[in-house]
């Protein structure tokens, strides 16, 4: 996925960095979060690789558990954290966007607060980004240490989407690099039902991909049970795709011809004095065209409900707080 006509940027001053971590329910995965974050960001401001001014942004998407107090206690006793507190539970892209809209620093990291992903690849995310890289897809390409069940459905989940046409990176989820005008290009998409993954790729900028192996989980419990995860799907499906439309434009010809040809045969047999008799046969064809018509009246819901919330145009999200950085707010 590299161009090969990158522009170089390894010459210039090191750029400001933010890492944004949406942060929900994360009481037992936060302090260890905030560890491995800290040295990683401390070694490459060491290292001259990113200016001073870089800083981590935290953003609690409307935890019920003591996320928030640790987060201020985190800002209070570090320079280099910052918090957003949003006023109630938006769900993980709009606090990501929201933590994005946070920032002003030159590059932008997003990453879960489970750290799952290898935060080696920060380093790797800006060696690329200097070679020319607007974005940079961390990319799985070792799920051993989830179950069976997981990678499974995680499987299922790509391959569905890639399906119905959403254009999106394979085995990447919300852990990348972004440019200062990649982040702000994406934050003109105002839509309420914003399914980052599938978007990022529309942008068109020059992106490259790194590579890691995704560790277990080391505190807390996932926030993308099969619930969750069938929920994304729908979102990003319904948001950047009318397939499931034209599948049912579709369904809805090929059950015309096969009425078409039923109606024939039930002339031609009644013609031939042998009429198809039988309640049950009847009864079936009911039921099941009965079930697809109301099928298809909710996939065409889904995509009308999509259509008067975005009419609507409602905030996606409030700031309760801030903490850290040059402003407090209450």
């Amino acid at each position: 996925m590299k161009d090969t006509t990158m522009t170089h940027r390894s010459n210039i001053t090191p750029p400001s960095m933010d890492i944004v971590v949406p942060c929900y329910n994360e009481k037992e995965a936060f302090p260890h979060c905030l560890e491995v974050l800290g040295n990683v960001l401390c070694n490459l401001m060491s290292a001259k690789k990113v200016s001073p001014q870089s800083k981590i942004i935290f953003v609690d998407d409307g935890s019920k558990d003591n996320t928030w107090l640790q987060i201020k206690e985190a800002c209070s006793k570090n320079g280099f954290v910052s918090g957003v507190k949003l006023s109630r539970n938006r769900g993980h892209q709009n606090a990501l966007i929201a933590g994005l809209s946070e920032s002003k620093s030159d590059v932008v990291i997003s990453i879960d607060a489970d750290l799952q992903d290898d935060v080696h690849c920060i380093e790797s995310m800006l060696e690329e980004y200097n070679k020319g890289s607007d974005i940079v897809y961390g990319v799985r390409n070792d799920r051993s240490t989830d179950s069976v069940f997981k990678r499974t459905t995680a499987k299922m989940f790509y391959s569905l989407m890639e399906n119905m046409g959403v254009n999106q990176v394979s085995n990447h989820a919300d852990y990348r690099l972004m440019s200062r005008n990649a982040v702000d290009c994406l934050l003109n998409f105002k839509e309420q039902n914003m399914y980052i993954r599938g978007i990022v790729p529309l942008l068109g900028f020059t992106s490259s991909k790194v590579y890691y192996s995704r560790d277990e989980r080391v505190a807390g419990e996932s926030k993308y049970p099969i619930k969750k995860m069938i929920s994304l799907a729908v979102e990003g499906i319904t948001s950047l795709t009318i397939t499931p439309l034209r599948m049912i434009s579709a369904l809805g010809f090929i059950t015309c011809i096969i009425s078409i040809i039923t109606a024939i045969y039930a002339i031609i047999e009644k013609i031939n004095g042998s009429t198809v008799e039988g309640w049950t046969s009847v009864m079936i064809s009911i039921i099941f065209f009965g079930g697809v018509q109301l099928l298809c009246l909710g996939v065409i819901g889904e995509y009308v409900g999509k259509i008067y919330i975005e009419t609507k145009g409602r905030p996606r999200f409030f700031v309760e707080e801030k903490q850290g950085g040059n402003d407090e707010v209450k």
